[in-house]
């Protein structure tokens, strides 16, 4: 399905947010040592890419934009894949992260979020295409809240384990949500096909 106006206009914001969020949040992962701050910041530059790919996409014929949403799907599984390597390093390696700095960076991101969710859900439901930027912009929000309840986590418990446990939390939910746009995206293939 090709994309009006609004739905470029919608893009274009959450690509601007989520590519200053992700500086943002590298930025401040690497300072607080926060390894769901690194988790966050790798699904906003991984977001960032959706959107631009979107916006290329989105005059493009079908087959095309579920193509890209494949791949999109498969660089949000990589993701999940490299947090997970990146938790079980630092659980081993590193000191824990500073709580104050991951809960002003996620309060930060999740009000950029929010103003990127609401700008998209109008186009949630569209093709494979549409419907992974959606998901994207979800799973960034919700992975904001969970940077919070880490931060809150670490800063209880004087540990790292709870920011490793959500951000093993994060490397789940990028892994499902890549699945499920590239089997959205197969199942528009096989249709075109047909």
């Amino acid at each position: 399905m090709p994309a009006g106006p609004g739905y470029r206009r919608a893009l274009w914001f959450a690509l601007a947010v989520n590519a200053g969020l992700f500086v943002t949040e590298a930025v401040g992962g690497h300072a607080a040592e926060s390894v769901s701050l690194w988790a966050d910041a790798l699904d906003f530059l991984g977001d960032s890419v959706t959107y631009a790919l979107a916006l290329a996409a989105a005059a493009m014929a079908q087959p095309t934009r579920s193509r890209l949403a494949w791949a999109k799907g498969l660089s949000m599984a990589a993701i999940g894949l490299w947090v997970i390597g990146l938790a079980a390093w630092r659980a081993a390696t590193h000191a824990d992260p500073e709580p104050a700095t991951m809960g002003l960076i996620a309060v930060l991101a999740l009000a950029g979020n929010v103003a990127a969710a609401l700008a998209l859900y109008p186009h949630a439901e569209g093709d494979s295409m549409m419907r992974s930027v959606w998901l994207c912009t979800r799973n960034d929000a919700l992975g904001n809240l969970a940077v919070l309840a880490a931060a809150a986590g670490v800063f209880g418990t004087g540990t790292r384990w709870p920011d490793l446990a959500v951000a093993a939390l994060m490397a789940g939910l990028a892994l499902h949500s890549g699945i499920a746009v590239m089997r959205a995206a197969r199942a528009e293939l096989q249709n075109a096909s047909t």
